[in-house]
């Protein structure tokens, strides 16, 4: 039975490409697995409390807010040299118009210009962890783009008009990684890993602050964090948290999850 709550914002990291099939998770086994039971808990702790999910992945960016529509959808295979077979994996997961509908409403109420997308496909940063989480596909799924110029107040603000979805059954997820420079991952090198450790911790603390207001513009000028240019050379996959922050309104942020992904510090928030 459907649980009428207030459903909290989680901003989740999806790991690399499609390591939940990969036997040995880039050598990582140990890690992945951490993540894997994180996520698997997910997916049983708010399965039976939701109607629907929204999913702000870091691979999706656009000029403007853009939101799939349709209620069949493909996998968009957006990760490169990895095996035959995790081309052809299936997730058969429903959209729901009634909810993207609803998005646009609330975008448009709130200053934004959204567009409509039908054809683009479920892309790795919302497959592969829903995957796990919600492996029957019984909860439809939805879809919502990044802004291209990345500029954290636009995200804090875009998730500020989704906040209500939370009292209408919807999960509001951002997945991206709270640390990501592919040359570090590819690298191993330790100085880089000692500043995701600093990086974490700080940003921990950020999502942690009692006062909402100070928590925000500490998001919005994250960039004065030590190493986070090291740590988000680009701030894609940083930036879904920041439309999770938005969302979360005034409840306060916690870790989720925290581990270490190819040697780096990566962590899950959840507000509410």
């Amino acid at each position: 039975m459907l649980i009428k709550e207030k459903l909290p914002t989680i901003f989740i990291p999806h790991g690399g490409g499609p390591w939940h099939v990969m036997p040995d998770a880039f050598g990582d086994t140990y890690a992945y697995n951490l993540l894997r039971k994180y996520l698997l808990k997910l997916g049983e702790i708010y399965k039976q409390k939701m109607k629907s999910i929204l999913v702000i992945s870091a691979h999706w960016e656009e000029k403007m807010p853009t939101i799939y529509f349709g209620e069949n959808h493909q996998l968009l295979y957006d990760y490169y040299g990895f095996p035959d077979f995790t081309y052809n994996l299936n997730w058969l997961a429903s959209g729901s118009d009634k909810l993207s509908e609803n998005i646009e409403k609330l975008l448009i109420e709130n200053g934004f210009n959204p567009k409509r997308e039908w054809n683009r496909g479920f892309d790795h940063g919302t497959f592969v962890p829903l995957m796990l989480a919600f492996p029957d596909a019984e909860i439809p799924v939805v879809q919502l783009s990044l802004l291209n110029s990345l500029d954290a107040a636009a995200h804090i603000k875009l998730g500020q008009a989704l906040e209500s979805l939370r009292s209408e059954g919807v999960l509001i997820i951002g997945s991206g990684m709270s640390f990501h420079n592919m040359s570090a991952f590819m690298s191993g090198n330790i100085i880089d890993a000692e500043k995701s450790n600093i990086f974490d911790e700080t940003l921990t603390k950020i999502v942690s602050d009692l006062n909402i207001e100070s928590r925000n513009d500490k998001l919005i000028h994250w960039k004065n964090i030590p190493g986070a240019l090291d740590c988000h050379p680009r701030s894609e996959h940083l930036t879904p948290l920041f439309v999770i922050a938005g969302a979360a309104g005034n409840d306060i942020g916690r870790t989720d999850f925290s581990g270490k992904i190819m040697g780096f510090n990566v962590s899950a928030f959840a507000f509410g």
